[in-house]
């Protein structure tokens, strides 16, 4: 497999390598796990932001989970990641007109403020990279950016994959089950990638 443009690859490289996470990666479960888990054995480092963290509230409702559930799956991404929200982007919304979708603006925003460099997100019609490079950003869907972590840090993403699945208990998942969770869930590539390392 092959990243197509040198400088994307050149920074993917490197755990300093800051990825700002759109709502519709956080949901469902098993995509914003394998996201989680491979940012805590440190192959990039997760951004979000309130606007992003409100979004996934709403979602959580939309999903019939209650109040106390909805707090705890928010406060398990706050301690994890403690240094992940980004702050202070407000300002820098209304200049991005340009946006397909000014419900976006504030991912963009976000994604500036913290010098990342890339939105992950699987919307990738409303973050067109012609006008993301601008600002040294790109975008891409969950799937590819998992597989190019895979691809690039094999040893890692396999351990991370591991983890995630010896973490999970209630119930109990073997590997495969989880790779055939991990298609399902749209990350096919990924979960072949992952299959043909393990």
């Amino acid at each position: 497999m092959q990243t197509r443009r040198t400088g994307y690859i050149r920074m993917i490289r490197s755990s300093k390598f800051i990825c700002v996470l759109d709502t519709c990666v956080l949901h469902p479960l098993h995509v914003r796990d394998l996201l989680f888990w491979f940012a805590a054995h440190q192959l990039y480092k997760p951004k979000w932001s309130h606007h992003i963290f409100d979004e996934w509230r709403i979602l959580l409702e939309r999903q019939g989970l209650s109040e106390d559930k909805r707090r705890k799956r928010i406060s398990f991404a706050e301690k994890a990641f403690p240094d992940a929200l980004v702050e202070n982007y407000e300002a820098i919304i209304p200049t991005l007109s340009e946006l397909p979708d000014e419900k976006d603006r504030h991912v963009v925003a976000a994604a500036i403020k913290t010098n990342a460099n890339l939105i992950v997100t699987n919307n990738l019609k409303h973050f067109p990279n012609d006008y993301l490079q601008q600002f040294g950003l790109y975008a891409k869907g969950a799937d590819d950016f998992l597989a190019d972590m895979i691809d690039l840090h094999p040893e890692t993403a396999v351990s991370a994959f591991r983890d995630m699945v010896i973490g999970r208990k209630n119930p109990p998942i073997d590997i495969y089950e989880m790779l055939d969770i991990l298609r399902n869930n749209g990350l096919v590539q990924t979960a072949n990638y992952l299959h043909s390392q393990i």
